[in-house]
């Protein structure tokens, strides 16, 4: 500045660009002291310089980095800005870096832009798996037909399209609404099976390798398909064929199936450096005797990209198996063998028997194991290295919304003994209450409160430091007429409000706004069902502050 303010005369100041980082907001008017972000104020430790994928969104995350000191020199200058709105735009910029999170839910949503197009594969719709999508450097990235494309979530626009050639094969990719996967990079396999190819793309759509995939491999490791963290994974069965067979396993007709399967050969998974081909590591994963009727519910995903089952017989194969790929696990399904490896090629769960629990790797790094053992559950908590770090209580989960990007609160709702218990990420225990009477789903994180929602349509607010219920919100309050049978699915926040996605009991979807502290009803819109009135499904998911739903058809921008 060139002079005091009482020797009269105007402010001058220098801007360096590149120092704004090195500004810094006075406490008494962070985001902290207001009573928002406990952290300080901006993109939660976002680095600029990977704030997009082109010049423009490069631009965009530097001009977020300085909007919490252009909006403090406002305030000092006496230019319009208010202490108030300075903590809403700082609460907003924040919700674009969290799980679930969305600028703004207070208001009714409409479309505001589409993208029309086949989003998926013929064989991943094969499969049953539709609407697969990756978030990637704050863009939606999916496979349509033969092309890699990644639209702006703001605006609908194409960022960049790759072409993959024939028989493309993605990931890690997750079903949105349901299977929501992040990730700093995408592998993709494409050409025919003489002559396929591994690419690495990163999120300004270039691709950074590209390298043959041999044939030799192929018979030597098993068929490829793309994993998480940049990896080529390989699986195949291996030893010995068992000379027992079936055992007395046996499948009717109508898919009734009875019996053991006694013997099987175990399964070998090899990861491999996507770009240069180099072992990352190889695990075994034993096989067990599995009961008849659990050998194959591997969820449509056979490893070799099949299509579904086609006759009772293939359901006490026990050659078959397949996994869930997303951006931090890999969940092996099979027959003989249930088992979810780390990115470091750790083996989790393989004390599970088929059909009584599984593996989820969580936002903070880490992983949960859950067992059913009469009608109670265990889990058990680990570390991203996969170290145990605790067995507790109920099947605990996270939020699918929060809105802090820290690790969230873990959650067991329901179960057994009508109990709800929450943890720290470490698996310390904060409070046991008993659970309104049919909780089960943890939906979102927000302004201190658990909200949790049930089959029965029932969502509550709970105190997320006592367990204490704040309001309870039910299908009975809606206005809609049609609202008998609805229940939540998952959840959006902005912060301030929830945003519940509901579903009937005949399919139909909808949206229904509550606020966080009260749970009064903000707005609520039940979804069209005719596709010439823009109807739209569960394919909800959340980019960079923006609300979109994905279809087979096409995907949709809300605000």
């Amino acid at each position: 500045m060139a002079r005091d303010p009482d020797q009269g005369g105007a402010y001058v100041f220098d801007l360096v660009d590149d120092d704004t980082a090195d500004l810094e907001v006075p406490p008494a008017l962070s985001g902290a002291a207001a009573g928002d972000d406990p952290d300080g104020a901006g993109p939660d430790g976002a680095d600029p310089a990977a704030g997009g994928p082109t010049p423009s969104g490069e631009l965009g995350a530097r001009a977020r980095a300085f909007a919490p000191v252009a909006a403090l020199l406002a305030v000092v200058l006496g230019t319009g800005f208010a202490v108030d709105g300075l903590r809403d735009d700082l609460r907003m910029q924040r919700m674009r870096d969290v799980p679930g999170g969305v600028v703004d839910v207070s208001s009714p949503l409409e479309e505001r832009w589409s993208w029309d197009g086949a989003v998926g594969t013929p064989s991943a719709t094969a499969q049953g798996r539709e609407n697969d999508v990756a978030l990637l450097g704050g863009l939606l990235a999916f496979q349509s037909d033969r092309e890699l494309v990644a639209l702006d979530p703001a605006t609908g626009d194409e960022a960049w399209t790759v072409p993959l050639g024939a028989d493309p094969d993605c990931g890690p990719m997750g079903t949105a609404g349901w299977t929501e996967v992040i990730t700093p990079t995408l592998v993709c396999l494409a050409g025919p099976a003489e002559d396929r190819e591994a690419m690495v793309i990163g999120p300004d759509g270039v691709v950074a390798s590209a390298r043959p995939l041999g044939a030799a491999d192929e018979r030597r490791y098993g068929p490829a398909r793309p994993g998480p963290g940049g990896m080529v994974l390989r699986a195949k069965r291996v030893g010995p064929e068992p000379a027992e067979g079936r055992g007395d396993a046996e499948c009717t007709d109508t898919w009734e199936c009875t019996g053991t399967v006694e013997s099987g050969r175990d399964l070998e998974v090899r990861a491999e450096d996507a770009a240069t081909g180099t072992e990352r590591w190889t695990v075994t994963v034993p096989f067990r005797p599995t009961p008849a009727d659990q050998c194959n519910n591997w969820s449509g995903s056979s490893w070799d990209r099949a299509g579904r089952m086609t006759g009772p017989d293939e359901m006490i194969d026990a050659e078959a198996f397949g996994a869930q790929l997303t951006g931090g696990l890999v969940h092996l399904d099979g027959c003989g063998v249930v088992a979810g490896l780390t990115l470091e090629g750790e083996a989790l769960g393989l004390e599970i028997e088929s059909g009584t629990g599984g593996v989820m790797s969580l936002r903070s790094g880490g992983y949960v194991e859950y067992v059913y053992v009469d009608d109670e559950v265990r889990t058990t908590l680990y570390r991203a290295d996969g170290e145990m770090i605790a067995e507790v209580d109920g099947y605990v989960g996270e939020p699918s919304a929060a809105d802090s990007p820290e690790p969230a609160t873990l959650l067991a709702p329901g179960g057994g003994e009508q109990r709800m218990r929450a943890y720290e990420a470490d698996g310390t225990p904060l409070w046991d209450v008993p659970s309104p009477t049919d909780a089960q789903l943890f939906i979102a994180q927000v302004a201190g409160s658990a909200i949790v929602g049930s089959w029965s349509g029932a969502v509550y607010g709970m105190d997320l430091a006592t367990g204490e219920e704040r309001w309870t919100w039910n299908v009975s309050d809606s206005d809609d007429e049609g609202a008998g049978d609805l229940y939540a699915t998952r959840g959006f926040t902005d912060g301030q409000s929830v945003l519940l996605v509901t579903q009937s009991g005949a399919g139909g979807f909808g949206l229904v706004a509550l606020d966080v502290l009260s749970g009064d009803v903000l707005w609520e819109r039940r979804a069209p069902t005719d596709p010439d009135e823009g109807a739209f499904s569960s394919g909800f998911v959340a980019v960079d502050g923006n609300l979109l739903v994905v279809t087979p058809a096409g995907v949709k921008g809300l605000g």
